[in-house]
């Protein structure tokens, strides 16, 4: 374990912002993270969990308390059983499971971060959620002072969220568990309009494993999705918003507000999300309110890949970065009637 005091922590995130910590530990070991949880939890001393750092946003100020950077490492697969430590790097281990021949995340590629945040926030991406294949999650319960496994039929999963987000301060997740398909090095089949366009298929096909991996890498490198230190279209946190699901009433509403806008012959994105709801896509409601890609003049601007990234072109600081994210806001809510959340975690700021 090591413990560093008033320490930065912008380089452990993506969007490289935020000012520094307290004090920081990082635990390489479940002993380590839980020792360290603990120590928090009975010193009252606040505590902000770090994995990969993609989905922070960390205010200027930084963080007046205990920083735990988890860094675990641990890949086990047994047949078509994966288990994985909370701080593996999470597109590492898709790699590897598609080099084992085995489906199911395939299409979750080249997403930043670890393990132990994709339950979090249920990750999903080109038709594929974590919610579909993961069994089981491993972790401290800070409540009961004891480690609880949770099986995936308890974790309350929806469109990213999930009991792990609705209860931010209880559980401190350390290991991930999933069930994969053995389909002889072919993927799960392609759910997704776009990655089956590419591929040349059609929805419901399945192809080889890595291919579909590699093509989900080309789109998301597209669009500034793929982390590069020289790129600064991917000092991001990805998609800063989600996509809104809105009532039956509502949706049609914002139709009304479409067609005001840009015509009666103007059909935005529309996806089932359950009895009574519609999804519809918040990079296009983003775009036809009027920031484009690469909109802005300051530090922080959208990418010039994919107006859902909100980027840091390498001087912003996090207030450059939210006040972009006030006026994409603002906007989209002026035009279309409906409110963008923000997906990720905000530390010692708020929209």
């Amino acid at each position: 374990m090591q413990e560093l005091h008033d320490a930065p922590l912008a380089p452990l995130t993506t969007f490289r912002l935020g000012g520094p910590a307290t004090r920081l530990i990082t635990a390489t070991t479940d002993d380590e993270v839980i020792a360290a949880v603990r120590e928090a939890d009975a010193t009252g001393t606040p505590l902000l969990l770090i994995g990969g750092g993609s989905n922070l946003v960390i205010a200027d100020k930084g963080f007046d308390g205990t920083a735990l950077h988890i860094a675990t490492s641990g890949f086990t697969l047994d047949g078509t059983r994966l288990e994985l430590a909370a701080g593996e790097n999470w597109s590492d281990a898709v790699a590897r499971t598609v080099e084992a021949g085995l489906a199911g995340i395939e299409c979750l590629a080249g997403i930043p971060g670890s393990a132990g945040a994709t339950p979090i926030q249920n990750v999903g991406a080109y038709g594929q959620e974590v919610s579909a294949t993961l069994t089981e999650v491993v972790a401290y319960d800070r409540r009961a002072d004891a480690v609880v496994t949770i099986p995936a039929a308890d974790c309350a999963f929806s469109y990213r969220h999930s009991r792990f987000k609705a209860e931010p301060d209880r559980h401190v997740v350390l290991r991930v568990r999933f069930e994969l398909e053995d389909a002889g090095g072919a993927s799960a089949p392609i759910k997704y309009a776009e990655t089956a366009r590419v591929l040349g298929v059609e929805v419901g096909d399945r192809v080889p494993a890595e291919t579909a991996r590699r093509t989900v890498l080309s789109l998301r490198a597209g669009k500034g999705m793929v982390l590069d230190p020289e790129d600064h279209d991917t000092w991001s946190a990805g998609s800063f918003f989600t996509n809104p699901v809105l009532t039956e009433s509502a949706y049609e509403c914002f139709l009304a507000r479409v067609a005001d806008r840009l015509g009666a012959d103007v059909a935005p994105p529309a996806f089932p999300a359950g009895e009574g709801r519609i999804k519809t896509s918040a990079a296009w409601l983003i775009d036809k309110a009027g920031f484009t890609k690469g909109y802005g003049t300051g530090p922080a601007r959208i990418s010039t890949k994919h107006t859902l990234a909100l980027t840091n072109r390498g001087e912003a600081t996090t207030e450059d970065l939210l006040a972009l994210a006030r006026e994409v806001v603002a906007g989209v809510e002026e035009a279309f009637g409906v409110t963008l959340v923000n997906e990720p975690v905000t530390v010692g700021v708020s929209l």
